[in-house]
């Protein structure tokens, strides 16, 4: 089995060479792509909890997938629902951290030096904290990435996700992050894998009907974003229910 810190840290420098030449139109104005300037808090994600999987040939036996990065946390950490406190007291990383290119003033890039909170984030890793208690025992058999690792902004700096990208931008874009996906996956193995939220639950569908992969289950879970009414009725209780049930915990 590839060594999935190498493999992992290969597999993104592909994916990057491919994003950065790649241009968006209406209505991104903004792409903040935290692989490239938040480098070393994503470096020390994966050499902290990529490698010694418990699943098969010491793979990882769960995949949780996101969307792409949200404004308060991978965008400011480099780690995926990287909300600042427990990527920095749970995990263990807290990292220096560079800026894009180009900052919408109303978003800028402050790192670890961020004072607000993604809800996301701290919902998401709330729960894996309560649940399993130390980050290495729930990396023992978890992995948690993100379908595409650019934020998108408006001239207003509003957030656009990329299912909401124009259909050429759009295509052009789940071509690589589809890739890398399949990258991911190959590399770590899992036995299930877990959208969180619906659009990543199709994008895990589509791959593995590409791949012929019937080894693996795929399934989903709700996003936690505040801005989803189901998710502000006890996301964590509903989630702990919905993955019990489906025998992943």
């Amino acid at each position: 089995m590839e060594d999935p810190i190498r493999g992992l840290k290969r597999a993104a420098g592909r994916l990057n060479n491919r994003l950065a030449a790649m241009e968006f139109g209406d209505p991104v104005a903004y792409v903040y792509n935290p692989l490239e300037y938040a480098w070393d808090g994503y470096s020390r994600y994966l050499e902290r909890f990529a490698g010694n999987g418990s699943g098969p040939e010491k793979g990882k036996r769960v995949l949780l997938l996101g969307m792409n990065p949200g404004p308060w946390g991978m965008t400011q950490t480099g780690v995926p629902f990287g909300e600042i406190e427990s990527v920095r007291t749970w995990m263990g990383i807290d990292e220096q951290v560079g800026r894009p290119r180009i900052e919408h003033p109303r978003r800028p890039i402050t790192g670890f030096a961020t004072t607000r909170s993604e809800v996301s984030g701290r919902r998401f890793w709330g729960l894996m904290r309560e649940r399993f208690g130390r980050a290495q025992r729930f990396f023992a058999d978890h992995f948690v990435g993100n379908y595409c690792p650019l934020l998108f902004l408006d001239s207003g700096g509003r957030n656009i996700t990329p299912d909401k990208l124009r259909s050429r931008d759009r295509e052009a874009l789940f071509r690589c992050c589809d890739e890398h996906l399949r990258t991911t996956i190959r590399i770590l193995n899992p036995r299930w894998l877990i959208g969180i939220g619906r659009f990543t639950e199709q994008r895990l569908r589509a791959v593995n009907r590409e791949e012929e992969a019937g080894q693996r289950q795929v399934a989903g879970i709700l996003h936690p974003s505040p801005a989803s009414p189901a998710a502000n009725r006890d996301w964590a209780g509903n989630t702990t229910e919905r993955l019990v049930s489906l025998e992943v915990w």
